[in-house]
Parts: C-alpha cells; structure tokens; sequence
C-alpha cells in the first residue's frame, strides 16, 4: 500500500485514475482547485477507505506526506486551457516544479502527465519520443504545448540534480465515460451534438488525423509507467497508434448514434496540428503495454454516458 497524490484528481482522468489505485488497495489523496474537475466526479469514492479529497492549487506549495505523485493538475482541452492561459501556464510550470519539490523532500516519486501537444504541429510521422517537435511558442496553444515542455524540463532536471524518480508519459487524445459534456474535444463534441441532432462542427476540411485512446487503456499505461524497473524516466507515448481522419470519426458516431445531425465545416484554428500518431514501440518494449480497445467499442461505451447524463437532465 501506498500513499498516492493525484492531482488533477476530480478531473477525466484523474478520476479514473483514482478510482483504480484505490482498487489496488492504496490511499489516495485527490488533489483539484475544480477550475475544471468537478466535486460530483469523486463524489462515488467519498466513504472509501483510503480516499480523501482536498480543494487546492498546486500553483501554491504543499506538504504532506506521500510516497509517489501523479501530476496530471492542468486544463487539457484548447477551450479549457485558453480561457485562462497564464493560469495554464502556471500549473504546469510552477504546479509541477511545487510537486517536484514535495516529491524531494519526501523521497517520493513522481508520473508526470505530459502530452502530445509537445510535438506540435508535426513534421514527423509518426512521432516518436526522440523527435524534438514543431511547436510556436507563442501561439494560442502556446500555453498549454511550452508549459508542458518546460514541466518535462523540469522533471529532467530534478531527476539529474537530485536523482529523484520521474517518468514522464506523454498522453494522446484519450477519450471514455466521465468526459465533461462541455469538454471541448472533438469526441464528446460530436456525441453530444449527434445525440441532439445538432450539426457536428469540423474545423477544417476534417482531413486532419489523431489517435483516440480509450481511458481504460490510459490508465493501465499510466500504471505501467508506474511501476516499470527504477531508472526508466521516459518521456513514452501513450496512445493508441490506429490512425483516423476528424471526418471518419464523425461518420462513425453518425452511424453508431443513428443521428441526422448535418456536418457544418469551419475555419481551422490557428495552430491545430495537421497528424497526430503516437509511435509506441518504446511503450511496447520498456511497459510490455498497448492498447486493447478499439475505437467503435470505445464510442459505444462512450455513447451509452452521454445518452445517460442527457436523460438525468430531463
């Protein structure tokens, strides 16, 4: 049993993750300031035996005791991390290097939810962790793609100055139950807009790609990461390296919700990378991980939670 920091805890993922730490026996501490996490998304693990939930900024220092940290406090939507992106830009340099610090001086160690928005818009495809990325440094994106480059510095840094345990994953488009309905993201996106009959919004000509992960398979990659063999920091890609265009996932949660929503077409935002594959040999190799879902069985099960938070606002 360990004593486990998640932050970022009442978030998508976040909550996941906690969910299944506490599964495997450990005392979790949820750690969100609610800028995006929600209290109603923990509000199932309050009563269990090893989980507390506690409202804080991670852009203030903190000290209690802990054995590892999972740092995945940061807004991760453009809508989300846009609407304030000094604050964005804090949690993830001045949150995390506050983290690195707890982690220091207890001995802990740290998984740091890093992302594909490091590689920006890609030249390399797939990307692979040794590419170095295409990113403007200051662009719209900019505070979400460099804040996590410069938390990835950071970890580097106190992993070589102060030999601290820290692995860095870097995350792609993931996706499953427990999304915001509001999220921003190009899945719940469209399933909310199907399941309304409401015109499913494309940026762009949709011929552009990504990756989807369902969560489960984040979190066993997340936990994999976790307990590879000591000396592993990474940065890995975790995600699921099948390949769609924005307009096939469309016609795909068309077809699976039964919808007659339209598709309306509208100007790409600047800086929207163009492909987005994540090369998981190292995943594969060093995490003996992959994922397992593939993207319609992950949609349906997906459907199912938003037709159900539709239903409960009857």
């Amino acid at each position: 049993m360990a004593h486990i920091i998640v932050t970022g805890g009442a978030g998508f993922l976040g909550r996941h993750l906690c969910e299944r730490l506490l599964a495997d026996g450990h005392e979790v501490l949820c750690i969100d300031n609610f800028l995006t996490g929600s209290r109603e998304n923990v509000r199932h693990l309050h009563g269990e035996p090893g989980f507390e939930l506690i409202e804080h900024d991670i852009c203030e220092p903190l000290d209690v005791e802990v054995d590892e940290i999972f740092n995945l406090a940061c807004p991760a939507s453009p809508p989300h991390y846009q609407r304030d992106p000094i604050h964005t830009t804090r949690t993830s340099v001045l949150g995390t290097l506050n983290m690195l610090e707890l982690a220091r001086r207890h001995g802990a160690k740290v998984v740091q939810a890093s992302t594909s928005e490091v590689y920006g818009d890609p030249v390399q495809h797939p990307q692979r962790e040794s590419y170095r990325g295409n990113v403007n440094p200051i662009g719209p994106r900019a505070c979400y793609d460099e804040g996590k480059r410069c938390a990835e510095s950071l970890c580097f840094d106190y992993n070589r100055v102060h030999d601290l345990d820290t692995r860095v994953a870097r995350i792609f488009n993931t996706y499953g139950p427990g999304m915001h309905p509001d999220d921003g993201r190009v899945v719940s996106n469209f399933i909310m807009q199907a399941l309304q009959n409401k015109p499913l919004t494309i940026y762009g000509d949709g011929s552009q790609t990504r990756s989807f992960c369902y969560v489960s398979d984040m979190i066993s990659g997340f936990l994999a990461l976790r307990n590879a063999p000591d000396g592993f920091t990474g940065p890995v890609n975790l995600g699921n390296p099948d390949e769609f265009t924005v307009l096939e996932l469309a016609e795909m949660v068309l077809e699976l919700t039964g919808s007659r929503s339209p598709i309306e077409y509208h100007p790409l935002p600047e800086d929207d990378p163009a492909q987005r594959r994540p090369d998981i040999t190292l995943a594969r190799e060093k995490l003996h991980w992959a994922p397992e879902v593939k993207l319609r069985e992950g949609l349906e099960k997906t459907i199912i939670y938003f037709e159900n938070i539709l239903k409960s606002r009857k």
